[in-house]
């Protein structure tokens, strides 16, 4: 995973680049692969990991608490059926343990709108993926890192595919991006803080129809791109 940035950089010998891109998509091959347990839409046993970690999905499902459940359900999947679904995997899982991705699936599908159910569904699904590879955690981690490692000059590109990874990469650039903090009134600046990037996507850039067309996974792409100046 990307968290392996400075492990990799140093095997590598590399110690600046002059562009380091983050794609932060699951790969087509792992969700389509059952085994990994990462889609609704096959069966297969729970796992979801990237790696080789210790937690995985099955875990999380069988032993979080509801109100665990449920936060990681609001916070990573931004679901408006979090304590539902959290509420019924808890009572399901005291009459027979969700040890496969169909198992639970059944068990969500029914306080799930009907409009709505696999798109809810992804959201839930989602949920548990990033609390099982600690993405969003990684991701904080690396982007200042990141930096470090590029030349002056050089260009960072990120493209996520969902809206809290993208919310923390336009954050984070924009951070980067400011120049002096001194409040208004002072006449000159005292604070010294100079901008680190220059953001070169002034809005986030998203696919084509034409891409689309080509990939329907692209749907949710949003890619993000600075230069460091500093």
């Amino acid at each position: 995973t990307f968290g392996r940035l400075s492990e990799v950089m140093e095997e590598l010998g590399i110690k600046q680049v002059d562009g380091i891109l983050f794609d932060l998509g699951v790969s087509s091959h792992q969700i389509d692969s059952p085994r990994r347990g990462f889609s609704f839409m096959h069966d297969g046993p729970l796992d979801m990991r990237m790696g080789d970690d210790v937690l995985n999905a099955e875990t999380i499902v069988n032993t979080y608490s509801e109100k665990e459940l449920a936060l990681i359900f609001r916070k990573y999947g931004e679901e408006r059926a979090a304590s539902r679904a959290a509420r019924v995997i808890c009572r399901a899982r005291q009459e027979k343990r969700i040890d496969s991705t169909e198992r639970l699936r059944e068990v969500l599908s029914p306080v799930l709108p009907p409009g709505s159910r696999n798109a809810s569904l992804a959201r839930l699904f989602q949920a548990i993926r990033i609390e099982v590879n600690r993405e969003l955690e990684q991701l904080e981690k690396v982007l200042p890192l990141s930096l470090e490692y590029l030349a002056i000059g050089g260009r960072l590109v990120v493209i996520s595919y969902h809206s809290l990874e993208d919310r923390m990469v336009k954050r984070f650039l924009a951070e980067k991006a400011k120049g002096c903090v001194c409040p208004k009134e002072f006449p000159v600046c005292v604070c010294g803080r100079k901008p680190e990037v220059k953001v070169l996507t002034k809005k986030v850039v998203k696919p084509s129809d034409e891409e689309i067309k080509n990939n329907s996974r692209a749907r949710s792409a949003r890619m993000r791109a600075a230069e460091k100046i500093a």
